[in-house]
């Protein structure tokens, strides 16, 4: 699969099932604790460090989260339907359709920056290129959140959110995500690996989330 064709299939996807993604998924961050703890202890790190950038935010929903916890964070998102459901949902917060892999940002231009399961439907050989342009983006003691599903295999969706739809998730062992990270530049210093919840059972398997920075310039 080329990264044109994933790209498509990503933007098609979502656009298709934008408003329904956004009424199911909500309140999903209500109940799920540690999801809430990751996103808190990341909003410590960042809230003083000037824009932070979520990046593949869908709704806004994550968005929206940091912003009442003192982040003031912006959201990106492949998907124009997407976007637009952000813009009405959370009026006042800035929100621009573009793509992970080719960020329309200057060089070390926030402090910090979310990848809140928006690369499950990135290719494993196309990872180095989304951390190399997160790691391009961060000012130096930046820090990055990730949150991806973890384990090895891909799946194939044909529907999803009341919709047919031709989508690809990925599920990737830690071990490659840690590596993946570290030679774009980024340091991993906190990971959490839990089980999943029952909302999340029994397909969805365990979830993983790195906390890793940008290491300051000497």
């Amino acid at each position: 699969m080329t990264e044109s064709s994933y790209l498509h299939e990503t933007r098609v996807a979502y656009d298709t099932v934008a408003a329904d993604y956004a009424e199911l998924l909500r309140d999903e961050l209500d109940g799920k604790p540690l999801d809430r703890a990751m996103l808190a202890a990341f909003a410590e790190l960042v809230r003083e460090a000037g824009e932070v950038a979520d990046l593949g935010c869908g709704p806004g929903r994550v968005t929206a989260h940091l912003r009442a916890l003192g982040v003031d964070a912006f959201g990106v998102d492949l998907s124009p339907e997407m976007i637009a459901v952000a813009r009405r949902s959370h009026p006042g917060v800035r929100f621009e359709v573009g793509s992970m892999t080719a960020l329309d940002l200057a060089d070390e231009a926030v402090g910090g920056a979310v990848l809140w399961y928006s690369t499950v439907h990135t290719p494993p050989e196309l990872l180095p290129k989304v951390f190399a342009e997160a790691h391009r983006v961060l000012a130096p003691g930046g820090h990055l959140l990730i949150a991806f599903k973890v384990g090895d295999q891909r799946r194939h969706l044909s529907r999803g959110y009341g919709h047919e739809l031709s989508l690809d998730v990925y599920w990737n062992p830690p071990e490659q995500i840690a590596e993946l990270l570290g030679k774009a530049g980024l340091v991993v210093d906190a990971r959490l690996i839990r089980e999943p919840d029952a909302s999340e059972r029994p397909r969805s398997g365990q979830q993983g989330f790195f906390l890793a920075y940008k290491p300051g310039r000497d």
